[in-house]
């Protein structure tokens, strides 16, 4: 390998000690007992003592305390908050706490994916709860509002709020990568999802949904391209400050003259910057690379076995384990796309292979075919399928691993290209060790066959795992174009001056020969590392870090998408406004917290 970064200090966010001065700043404090925050205006515990949490926890709740501005302002309010005066805070008049409760709830209801009208189911238990339990609190109920078009306009409203929460920090990037997902809607295929991954001036890395564009409305990959540059200067960036792209390989983004991507990237090209790197293997890997190593189209018939395990088979005990993760994925109904992208899973399809007996006995007692359990060739490839899907969830799962750097992801993927070279190697010398279901598949036709001498043919799969290796290669071309830039960001006490470009040597140099940053970056993780580091004495070394810093290290936001549509999709299947499935789309995909007082004054002033 050509890196080996240290796993431990990959990470960016790894909790940090209580720092005194955010005391004044969000007004906590370190508590007597156990790690985090507490907030003196609240007296909850942020669990986490990572700044960006805790001052999250006090953007969104104690916006209120930003009016009291001087050093001496600030300590003075502290101490009277040491001292349980409360008398400052914002006081919520009745009405303002059933907004505020409003808000809460349909935002909730967004989260899991209800409907519009789910709102008033959701207040009449309540009413029914408060009636049984608390009657004297039932009045609170009066001021709640969750009527449909209520609960549309507070959708809206939440999603206007992180929208300027998100547009704020994007003014401050110093560098930022789009994630182009056009899959994520397998059901209808008529979105793109545009998410955005951008890096602060402290190294602060920030991930969100930018945009969400309907592709009936933007055929064209100009009109697609307009688009973009639309919402990119609608949150105040320039594409100069773009450092990568990350999409499907599907021709709409990748097609060689005609693609998104050529697009883009002819349209970022400055002199001042890296040439935009793109890789396509990220999103949706698994899905996508089902459809090379299906060679046999076995997910389709399988996929007719499941429809008829649901509508005749589902009272069968065998079939429960099945039937429960099918149900959890996607609900009791389910539409064919949805259902043919579950079956294109390892995890799914390793459930199925260990059921193949029970299918079949099933499938004779309802008078269906059988024809494909007697046919060597089938049963080959299947077991080759869910052996491969297997390896293929493996590598899916590990780039699922957020706040990590891509050098680190890169990492995963240069291990797994090795493993293919080893699956290539040991087809070739039928050595059927790596492929336990392909082995159990042979083990039983040679008992079954035992004058036939040739039970399957090796160069069949040693071309599709060869076709795999390729699509590998092409699909992160550019990260390895830029490898000696993430060996420089993960490693740069080990990495060797005469091997870096000429304009980083002498940074390269004086950095290493400094002891007091060797001793930092001995105890830090690498986004505080090259948080602390000087850009006045690094300039290059610390632009390298913002670049490398702001790819897309992780496919976990476009997978929280394709969840959240999967699981959803009969509720995001009914007539909706593109502003109203963006704004279901940004709550379910955040790690901000709406600013609730914000939305509260908003709805008062209206």
């Amino acid at each position: 390998m050509w890196m080996t970064p240290k796993r431990i200090r990959m990470e960016v966010d790894e909790a940090l000690v209580f720092r005194p001065e955010w005391t004044q700043r969000y007004l906590v404090v370190e508590p007597a007992e156990g790690d985090g925050a507490l907030c003196l205006v609240c007296r909850r515990l942020v669990a986490s003592t990572r700044e960006r949490d805790v001052r999250r926890h006090y953007e969104a709740e104690h916006e209120f305390y930003e009016r009291f501005v001087g050093d001496a302002e600030r300590a003075a309010l502290v101490e009277r908050l040491r001292q349980g005066d409360m008398s400052l805070a914002s006081v919520l008049t009745p009405e303002e706490r059933a907004t505020r409760a409003g808000l809460g709830l349909c935002r909730f209801l967004a989260l899991k994916g209800r409907g519009w009208g789910e709102g008033d189911f959701v207040h009449q238990c309540m009413e029914v709860l408060l009636r049984e339990v608390l009657p004297d609190h039932v009045g609170v109920l009066e001021g709640i509002d969750l009527s449909p078009e209520i609960t549309r306009q507070r959708i809206l409203s939440i999603d206007s709020n992180l929208r300027s929460q998100l547009f704020n920090r994007a003014r401050d990037f110093k560098a930022y990568s789009l994630a182009l997902d056009d899959q994520a809607f397998v059901a209808y295929e008529n979105y793109l999802l545009v998410f955005i991954r951008g890096v602060g001036r402290d190294l602060e890395v920030q991930e969100d949904l930018l945009t969400i564009i309907n592709l009936t409305h933007h055929f064209s990959v100009g009109a697609l391209m307009s688009a973009i540059l639309e919402a990119l200067q609608t949150a105040g960036l320039s594409l100069q400050r773009m450092v990568g792209l990350t999409t499907t390989h599907t021709l709409r983004m990748i097609g060689e003259n005609s693609g998104l991507v050529s697009y883009m990237r002819e349209k970022a090209v400055s002199p001042n910057c890296w040439n935009v790197i793109h890789y396509s293997g990220f999103l949706h890997l698994e899905l996508l690379s089902s459809y090379d190593v299906d060679i046999n189209q076995i997910i389709n018939t399988i996929s007719e076995w499941v429809v008829m395990i649901k509508t005749r088979g589902v009272r069968r005990p065998e079939f429960q384990p099945l039937l429960t993760e099918s149900e959890a994925e996607h609900g009791e109904r389910v539409n064919g796309r949805c259902l043919n992208n579950w079956l294109r899973r390892g995890k799914t399809l390793k459930l199925i292979f260990s059921l193949r007996k029970e299918i079949e006995a099933f499938l004779v007692s309802v008078g269906a075919t059988t024809v494909h359990f007697s046919d060597k060739q089938w049963l080959c490839d299947f077991g080759f399928l869910v052996d491969m899907m297997d390896y293929l969830r493996e590598i899916s799962e590990e780039l699922q691993i957020s706040k990590v750097f891509a050098a680190a992801a890169f990492e995963r993927i240069c291990v797994f290209e090795g493993k293919l070279s080893s699956l290539q190697r040991h087809m070739e010398e039928v050595d059927l060790e790596d492929f336990p279901a392909f082995s159990i598949i042979v083990d039983e036709l040679r008992q079954q066959f035992k004058e036939d001498q040739k039970i399957f043919d090796p160069d069949r799969y040693q071309m599709v795992i060869s076709r795999l290796q390729k699509d590998f290669e092409r699909h992160f071309k550019d990260l390895r174009f830029i490898k000696k830039d993430l060996e420089l960001f993960a490693n740069p006490f080990s990495f060797k001056p005469e091997y870096a470009p000429i304009s980083v040597r002498v940074e390269l140099t004086k950095l290493q020969s400094n002891t007091d940053l060797w001793n930092e970056y001995r105890v830090k993780d690498l986004g505080q590392f090259y948080a602390g580091l000087s850009a006045e004495a690094y300039p290059i070394i610390k632009g390298v870090a913002y670049k490398v810093a702001s790819l897309f290290d992780s496919n976990q936001i476009c997978d929280k998408a394709f969840s959240y549509l999967t699981r959803n999709q009969h509720t995001l299947s009914q007539p909706l406004t593109d502003e109203h499935l963006q704004a279901l789309f940004r709550v379910a995909t955040t790690e901000m917290d709406p600013r609730w007082d914000d939305l509260v004054r908003e709805r008062n002033d209206s």
